[in-house]
């Protein structure tokens, strides 16, 4: 079982990333799919999940209106839209596959800063 993110980077305050988690070694499409974040010396936080067919979403306070979940299995990829990012958002990015099991990848680093 793999989860591998990329997209993240340096971004300025107001600019938008896309991240992208493609997964390998199980059966995405039947997998709960979600994103958490790591900012440095606080936990692990929940940012936003998608069903396995992609009917229900769900975000945290925080980042909704700004980031956008989806996923396309075809692809066994799942991806996170953020936009208008705050320098608050900066964190390590991690998604994870849970069904019976959960499944993390390595993270990927998101900055915003000026």
């Amino acid at each position: 079982v793999q989860l591998v993110e990329s997209g993240g980077g340096l971004v300025q305050p107001g600019g938008s990333l896309r991240l992208s988690c493609v997964g390998s070694g199980f059966t995405f499409s039947s997998y709960t799919m979600s994103w958490y974040r790591q900012a440095p010396g606080k936990e692990r936080e929940f940012v936003a999940t998608i069903s396995s067919s992609g009917a229900r979403i769900n975000y945290a306070d925080s980042v909704k209106g700004r980031f956008t979940i989806s996923r396309d299995n075809a692809k066994n990829t799942v991806y996170l839209q953020m936009n208008s990012l705050k320098p608050e958002d900066t964190a390590v990015y991690y998604c994870k596959a849970a069904r019976y099991t959960d499944y993390w990848g390595q993270g990927t680093q998101v900055t915003v800063s000026s």
